[in-house]
């Protein structure tokens, strides 16, 4: 429902907005990358200008999200110690619970396991 809610009055509006900014900027113009020789350049195209606003917009969001994911990256890193680390001790509480349900059956033979901890409510 939240899903519908946000394509109904984000999505859509913005969409509109797109479609209607590209039928007003359907004309040419000429997008030069040369600065020294700005009459002459070597690099320069023709296309209209709504295919550059686009490009400009999708080279932002490229650029946006990798930057977010580089500066995430310590997080990334630390949760991937950490899940070795739970992995550790998980290990060794395992290992410590199968060396007491031993030692209870060396001491009591007749013991199949350590009894249930009583859990007071």
């Amino acid at each position: 429902m939240f899903r519908k809610l946000i394509f109904l009055f984000i999505t859509i509006p913005v969409a509109i907005v797109l479609i209607l900014l590209s039928v007003a900027n359907r004309a040419p113009v000429t997008f030069n990358l040369d600065p020294f020789n700005p009459e002459m350049p070597a690099y320069a195209f023709t296309l209209p200008l709504f295919v550059l606003m686009f490009a400009a917009l999708l080279l932002g969001l490229v650029m946006g999200s990798f930057v977010t994911w580089w500066r995430q990256g310590r997080h990334r890193k630390r949760a991937r110690v950490e899940h070795v680390e739970v992995a550790k001790w998980k290990q060794q509480a395992e290992d410590q619970k199968k060396r007491a349900d031993e030692l209870a059956a060396e001491l009591n033979p007749g013991l199949k396991g350590l009894p249930a901890a009583n859990k007071a409510a």
